[in-house]
């Protein structure tokens, strides 16, 4: 008599986990800016935080960087990616930042047709067609004419998604290079570049300094990094343990948490074209990563500590399953 076992939820509620934090990162972030503590900082120190992390969890990770010089452009897109998301969220509308930061698999398509040298089937056509139709929805505004970005936010949540995109292409492009070098690649790209950007931003006025030492903020950047760190450990468990299209369509998730949160707790109306662009983003975003293809360059599964990999085919080897439990960079 044959026994029937029962799924194992923990590794999706693991993901939903993941997502939540992402989803309502925007609320702390914001938090620490009101004391001060502009959001190029707090991302800093929490990847360099984190970064210490797996320098002692992983400390044959520092050679192995070294020894794979062209991990640098990996490094500069993590970091972009994590710095302009945060950015974003901390001063925009939070869903329309998630929504344009969600249109990576439009520019993973291009730039893995670029780099990469993949055809572009008919399948990913129509995912471009869909995704950029919603964000001309987002995006419209009557008073202005084109659907084009009209703020700061707007740019900051496009320039995510592509940075995020070419993370995406750059783990596979390097995919011979060691697990724990493309980890420590990008997490030393988020606390670099964001704080790299901060030093720059404030030394010329455009963002808040760093502030006087205080317990209020120095103790919410800590928490932030545990939380982070603790996401990032969630997702790991749960990537490894589920096939890869279904990791990438529990991760979307997270744009459903930012809206709740932010109409419940910020207050943010969720406007008409909002719902219904956001609607085939997630679409676009959805088909993505459907089982049944070529590894997904214009899927994704976030290797976190922020918004990073994208899915290997159908179900994953146990070499697969090893390679993407690394580190997001949403």
């Amino acid at each position: 008599m044959s026994v029937s076992r029962r799924p194992d939820l923990l590794p999706i509620v693991c993901l939903l986990a993941n997502a939540f934090v992402w989803g309502v990162s925007w609320w702390p972030f914001r938090q620490l800016n009101a004391l001060g503590l502009h959001s190029l900082w707090a991302t800093s120190f929490a990847f360099f935080a984190s970064t210490l992390v797996i320098s002692v969890w992983r400390p044959r990770a520092w050679p192995d960087l070294l020894a794979n010089p062209a991990l640098v452009w990996l490094l500069l897109a993590s970091g972009v990616t994590n710095a302009a998301f945060n950015w974003g969220v901390m001063i925009g509308e939070v869903v329309r930042v998630v929504l344009l930061f969600y249109l990576m698999p439009v520019w993973s398509v291009l730039l893995a047709r670029w780099l990469l040298g993949e055809r572009i089937s008919a399948a990913a056509l129509l995912r471009i067609a869909l995704a950029l139709t919603g964000a001309a929805i987002v995006l419209w505004d009557p008073t202005v004419g084109l659907p084009l970005p009209a703020s700061l936010p707007d740019v900051l949540g496009l320039v995510g998604g592509m940075s995020f995109a070419l993370v995406n292409v750059m783990v596979r492009r390097h995919a011979a290079a060691p697990d724990s070098a493309r980890a420590l690649a990008m997490f030393v790209g988020g606390f670099t570049v964001a704080g790299s950007m901060a030093v720059l931003l404030s030394s010329g006025g455009r963002i808040a300094p760093l502030p006087p030492a205080s317990f209020g903020w120095i103790a919410g950047v800590s928490a932030l990094a545990l939380v982070l760190l603790a996401a990032n450990f969630a997702l790991q468990y749960g990537a490894a343990r589920l096939p890869a299209g279904v990791t990438a369509l529990v991760m979307l998730s997270e744009v459903l948490f930012a809206a709740v949160s932010a109409a419940w707790i910020g207050g943010e109306p969720l406007t008409l074209p909002m719902l219904v662009g956001g609607a085939l983003i997630l679409v676009a975003a959805g088909l993505a990563a459907l089982p049944g293809r070529r590894p997904a360059t214009d899927g994704h599964v976030p290797v976190e500590i922020a918004h990073v990999e994208p899915a290997p085919a159908a179900e994953p080897t146990d070499d697969d399953r090893q390679a993407r439990s690394v580190t997001r960079t949403s």
